[in-house]
């Protein structure tokens, strides 16, 4: 069985970041490490939520796993709170990352042209340290900007988004993947690149108008899950961005208006279906 590693906080309630992570990659058939980086009572949608930041205890839990000579097929950084917790994840890729391990980041800071509350530039030039020795990288365009210095814009074309896809390449990621990518009206999806063939990919499924938290770390992991089992790039974040698509419907979809999260549970069957289909592919080819 394959074994993942997830760095990120827990909200204890909010279904976002390893409380998405864990379970998604756990129903993909693939065994769920976690570093929690934080621990908070909810999500920050919520008022008065508390927070207990655990950046002290990354280094002593590492330790114990260098100790038991433990290795991960893959390592994947959701939120990372601080310039120090950027740093220590760079000691674990070098700790626990060999030319078999993938290292995946998800570099969440920005979005809408801002930074996130709490976030300055020189947090975003310490993202853009850690992107430079990933594997895949899946910013989204106001991300990719700020890590390569580029003017943020509201309306593009497709050579603007292969500029930032050069630029992140050119910063060391080997497979940057730019995410909600709108390239035809009412359309959204991922347009990236694989420095090894020298060829672009993008996909694009239909833009839902409604925005819920923890989208974005539902599309990671299930890309990462993929991934890990073989999944072709481009197919993995296929199977991503349609499953996505497909959980935000069904959250949409739900009498009781659920506000603060999506209903992933209720399709993880669609998801493994969809991977079985992919594997059997793959496996049959």
């Amino acid at each position: 069985m394959k074994r993942i590693l997830t760095i990120q906080d827990i909200s204890c309630l909010g279904k976002c970041s390893i409380t998405i992570a864990l379970p998604v990659i756990s129903a993909m058939g693939v065994e769920t490490v976690i570093l929690p980086t934080a621990v908070l009572s909810t999500h920050t949608m919520f008022k008065n939520f508390t927070f207990k930041d655990l950046t002290d205890q990354l280094e002593p839990i590492v330790n114990h796993w260098k100790s038991e000579n433990v290795k991960f097929d893959a390592i994947y950084t959701g939120y990372l709170g601080s310039a120090q917790e950027i740093e220590i994840v760079k000691h674990i890729f070098e700790e626990f990352a060999d030319e078999n391990t993938l290292k995946f980041v998800d570099p969440v800071m920005a979005d809408n042209g801002k930074l996130y509350a709490g976030f300055d530039e020189e947090y975003a030039r310490l993202n853009a340290g850690l992107c430079a020795v990933s594997d895949i990288v899946v910013p989204n365009i106001t991300e990719a900007c700020l890590m390569t210095g580029t003017e943020y814009r509201t309306e593009y074309d497709e050579e603007y988004i292969k500029s930032l896809l050069q630029k992140l390449h050119h910063l060391g990621a080997k497979k940057p993947v730019i995410t909600g990518v709108s390239l035809l009206p009412n359309k959204t999806g991922v347009y990236g690149y694989d420095s090894k063939t020298k060829e672009y990919f993008s996909y694009q499924n239909d833009k839902i108008g409604v925005s819920y938290h923890g989208t974005g770390d539902l599309f990671s992991s299930v890309s990462v899950g993929c991934m890990v089992q073989d999944i072709p790039i481009d197919v993995a974040f296929k199977i991503a961005a349609d499953y996505t698509r497909d959980t935000i419907k069904a959250t949409l979809n739900d009498p009781k208006k659920p506000w603060y999260g999506v209903n992933f549970e209720a399709t993880i069957p669609e998801l493994v279906e969809s991977l079985q289909m992919a594997k059997s592919q793959v496996y049959s080819a």
